[in-house]
């Protein structure tokens, strides 16, 4: 299976009044065809930033310093604006965290949707017009040909999700990178939701990039799962490998912060003392030692992965010692 994406050693560095700061450090990984792949970690840790340094969306003061992005074998950091508007939107889209602001408050959602395909597809203005409503009754719209006339403002965060996904959708991408989805919906609506990106994903053949923090979403959707920490890929497996025995301290830490329907009530939910740190580019050694309750003096220094077996990857110079003690 050839990988649909290939970042190596990318690095994202902001430009500010204090200075530089590299909140993407020399990450590695790949996306295959078909797959869907998660990247997990908490708030900060650079997910978000990782995904748009692949399309190419950063915010001003913000640039790719180091590394390349190949999709379909072309690097996409070496692309002129217009070369990337040929891909970005059309075989590689993003579903953002917020619709509201992701959406243009001035134009109806089938505007939007139809533009992008008018764009990308060549069609003319009512057969794009067709596609668009096919494509938000896909996505669970209520009554789509409706919805097409009204603005973002107008629908409720649910709705706007789902034009969101149908504008992402629209042109049959072959890889889609969707950054905590839904993320402001209540859990009736991201279960929905999350079921038929799913559903959509499988038949269209789409890869799919997952970035999200949370582990039940991850183990339901997930074929392979990066965990990131302060701007590193610290640990990289199978889902079941990860979720059955994790490597990294930090891994085994998220796992235990989540709750489960079988937990005795006399559980108590465990949590990660401290938070992620700022300026951790100037860290020296595992980023997460001063968190880790299993750190040794050789943390302080150590910085390799390991490579175990299934391909099973860890950021740790103390694997399999602090299993055991």
């Amino acid at each position: 299976m050839s990988h649909i994406l290939e970042v190596k050693g990318l690095t994202t560095a902001f430009t500010g009044d204090y200075g530089t700061d590299i909140t993407v450090d020399h990450v590695d990984f790949y996306v295959d065809r078909g797959e869907v792949v998660c990247i997990v970690g908490e708030s900060g840790c650079g997910k978000s930033v990782t995904s748009l340094s692949i399309m190419g969306l950063l915010n001003r003061g913000g640039a790719v310093i180091d590394g390349s992005v190949l999709f379909d074998g072309k690097n996409l950091l070496g692309l002129t604006e217009k070369e990337l508007d040929e891909i970005r939107g059309n075989r590689m889209t993003m579903i953002f965290q917020d619709p509201l602001t992701s959406l243009n408050p001035v134009f109806t959602i089938g505007s939007q949707i139809t533009e992008s395909i008018r764009i990308h597809q060549k069609l003319e203005k009512e057969e794009s017009r067709k596609r668009a409503i096919q494509i938000l009754q896909k996505v669970g719209m209520p009554d789509a040909e409706a919805a097409m006339k009204k603005y973002p403002h107008t629908l409720s965060g649910g709705m706007r999700q789902r034009a969101m996904i149908a504008m992402a959708l629209s042109c049959q991408p072959a890889l889609i990178i969707a950054d905590e989805p839904t993320t402001a919906l209540d859990v009736t609506i991201q279960a929905q939701i999350m079921k038929q990106l799913q559903e959509l994903q499988k038949e269209l053949g789409m890869a799919m990039i997952l970035i999200t923090h949370d582990i039940g979403l991850v183990a339901r959707m997930a074929d392979r799962v990066y965990v990131m920490y302060a701007g590193q890929m610290i640990e990289h497996a199978q889902v079941k490998d990860l979720f059955l025995a994790p490597k990294h301290p930090y891994t085994k830490a998220l796992l235990a912060t989540v709750p489960g329907i079988y937990d005795s009530p006399e559980r108590k939910l465990a949590s990660i003392t401290g938070v992620v740190p700022e300026k951790y580019d100037t860290i020296q050694g595992c980023r997460f030692a001063d968190r880790c309750p299993y750190m040794k003096e050789k943390c302080l220094t150590y910085e390799d992965n390991e490579i175990l077996e299934n391909g099973h990857e860890v950021r740790c110079c103390r694997v399999g010692e602090w299993e055991a003690s």
